[in-house]
């Protein structure tokens, strides 16, 4: 059921579990890192980093593969998915989302035909990478207030306040702004679209707290989680993509 995925997408931040999403915990008690740790400087067919865990929507749903694989000569993290919808997820030494700009660079090597994030039940995409806010969870309306209280309830964690999802979209606008249906705190920001630059990097440098204003319509809080997806399920789909470095750096104020 898509519902799972949609509630799924609230947990990825830091240490965030529920009925509906799991996180295969590797190694417990690993501190938060400062830094996202590059894929080029890990060995091909290595363990990623012992911070980073993976996300399950669902334990019956089928895993998207991660591997480290070289690939032109530089080590990148390559998802694929095969009817399948899981994540991995890097909690982060909370950092005020001011003047945080995150960079990265991906590749979708195929389209899913038949996505479309504005729909629930066709909710796919090849490339997804999440950044997790902390904030005031009493000024929310009651509605996620309860869907907060819920979680922690079942998990003994706390939700991100908010989660923005940059998104390679099948064929909504670049630039857009799509909902979750589930609740006010998940937005996704189409930053690719459609099969134009399929097989092609392509980088991108987001403004997190400018990009947070434009989908929150507030001031951002503590950015405390990074998470990244690539998912076929609703569409009982294949999709082959690679991630390459990401990096989330504070940068000088414009004068």
């Amino acid at each position: 059921m898509k519902s799972f995925k949609q509630l799924g997408f609230i947990f990825l931040g830091v240490f965030f579990l529920s009925s509906c999403a799991t996180i295969d915990v590797a190694e417990k008690n690993v501190p938060p890192p400062e830094n996202v740790e590059k894929f080029s400087n890990l060995n091909e067919g290595g363990k990623l980093p012992k911070a980073w865990q993976i996300w399950r929507v669902t334990p019956q749903k089928n895993k998207t593969q991660y591997t480290l694989k070289n690939y032109q000569g530089r080590t990148v993290l390559h998802a694929s998915a095969d009817v399948a919808a899981s994540g991995l997820v890097l909690p982060l030494k909370p950092r005020p989302a001011a003047q945080q700009v995150l960079s990265w660079e991906w590749k979708a090597m195929n389209l899913i035909a038949d996505a479309d994030n504005q729909e629930s039940s066709k909710d796919d995409a090849p490339l997804r990478i999440v950044v997790a806010f902390d904030g005031d969870k009493t000024k929310l309306p009651l509605k996620d207030q309860m869907i907060f209280e819920m979680a922690k309830i079942i998990s003994g964690h706390d939700m991100p306040y908010a989660s923005l999802m940059y998104v390679w979209s099948s064929g909504s606008p670049l630039e857009t702004v799509i909902p979750s249906p589930r609740t006010s705190r998940i937005k996704m920001i189409v930053v690719n679209s459609g099969s134009d630059r399929l097989g092609q990097w392509q980088k991108h440098q987001r403004d997190l707290s400018k990009d947070y204003q434009k989908a929150f319509n507030e001031m951002p809080g503590k950015v405390i989680g990074l998470g990244l997806l690539t998912d076929s399920d609703n569409t009982k789909s294949k999709v082959n993509a690679i991630y390459g470095d990401i990096e989330l750096k504070k940068v000088a104020a414009k004068k």
